[in-house]
């Protein structure tokens, strides 16, 4: 599994989504977003509640959440839905595994660490 994950990366069939799932988790508000579709799926106006900050705005990192397949988005109605895709990570994980270092990335594990994140992110 390693030699086709490393074959897969120096290839670059794998850079470009890893670049994509990356760079959407380097922003604390996406990964609020994501913790928050941890629970349930939302509609997007419950996304963007807790949020200082327009619903354009919200929907700018929604879109790069979906962009990055992290996310999932619907019309029901008149109310656009958003839900957690479980196996986006995949890809990120079996590139860490590739390190040794690293667990496979686990959901509960992930809320955790969210959670743990978090608060830090919003201290000065």
């Amino acid at each position: 599994m390693v030699d086709q994950t490393r074959a897969l990366w120096f290839s670059g069939g794998m850079s470009n989504d890893l670049d994509t799932v990356f760079a959407a988790l380097a922003d604390p508000t996406r990964r609020a977003i994501l913790a928050m579709l941890l629970e349930d799926d939302m509609a997007v106006t419950d996304v963007a509640e807790p949020f200082e900050m327009s619903l354009a705005a919200i929907s700018k990192h929604l879109v790069i959440l979906t962009k990055a397949g992290l996310i999932s988005q619907e019309k029901r109605g008149r109310v656009k839905w958003c839900k957690l895709e479980p196996d986006a990570l995949r890809t990120a994980s079996v590139w860490m595994q590739g390190f040794g270092q690293f667990e496979p990335v686990n959901l509960d594990a992930f809320e955790r660490f969210l959670e743990a994140e978090l608060p830090a992110a919003d201290d000065p």
